[in-house]
């Protein structure tokens, strides 16, 4: 997918590009991308730490929306098909 698609998406108002959704939504790709990548190169550390630089921001974010709107929290959640 496409950053263009997924910033269209999960935007909440036309010319949304930086809410929370839309950035745990481009995280999350760029997340199981780079896990895919990982998956073949085993020996790249400093992807391997790049990887968990945005797993961390990711966790921050959604950390963040649980505590100001469970409701959005939720359904992101389960449009990504996080665990939680």
């Amino acid at each position: 997918m496409k950053k263009e698609e997924i910033i269209e998406e999960f935007s909440i108002h036309e010319g949304d590009t930086g809410s929370t959704e839309v950035q745990v939504a481009l995280l999350t790709a760029r997340v199981r991308h780079l896990t895919e990548h990982l998956k073949k190169h085993k020996g790249d550390h400093a992807s391997r730490r790049g990887l968990l630089v945005m797993v961390g921001k990711r966790t921050r974010l959604l950390r963040y929306m649980k505590n100001r709107d469970r409701d959005r929290y939720f359904k992101i959640i389960s449009r990504l098909q996080l665990r939680r």
